[in-house]
């Protein structure tokens, strides 16, 4: 069943993100969520994956406004390759900047937890892991304002 569910989302997301750089830029931040999500198991401070299934709810939520925003960008003008539109430079920018903070915001993640496992909670650097997911948010937010109206 699993497969086929896979290959239904992938004929939509073809669709709907085209195979250029929308779809290169949907897939980063995905999969650097994904990567978040696989640090969060096996932590065995309460303490720590509470905090960082906090923030991780809060990269979670972004999910949708990213793939609306490729969505828009790839009606707008529509990318098979990885020429970036010149119309929507700034949008590509922030998304793209979205995704390496986000793999950089779970490389935080990973580093918390294991100052978490040793240290606990307190010198755990969640604080830089709140940080960074700080900039995820401003990134995606960027790109959403740098997306033209009515496109």
């Amino acid at each position: 069943m699993a497969f086929f569910a896979a290959a239904r989302q992938g004929r939509k997301d073809d669709a709907e993100l085209g195979t250029g750089v929308w779809r290169r830029a949907h897939d980063r931040f995905r999969r650097g969520l994904d990567r978040y999500h696989q640090i969060l198991e096996g932590i065995e401070d309460d303490d720590v994956y509470n905090e960082l299934v906090v923030v991780a709810n809060d990269l979670g939520a972004m999910l949708p406004g990213v793939r609306e925003v490729c969505v828009r960008a790839q009606t707008s003008s529509p990318s098979t390759g990885l020429d970036i539109p010149g119309a929507l430079l700034q949008v590509h920018r922030a998304l793209s900047r979205a995704g390496n903070t986000l793999a950089t915001t779970a490389e935080a993640a990973a580093m918390a937890r294991l100052d978490g496992e040793r240290w606990g909670v307190a010198s755990s650097g969640l604080d830089n892991v709140r940080r960074r997911a700080q900039l995820v948010a401003d990134d995606v937010e960027e790109a959403e304002r740098a997306m033209p109206e009515g496109v």
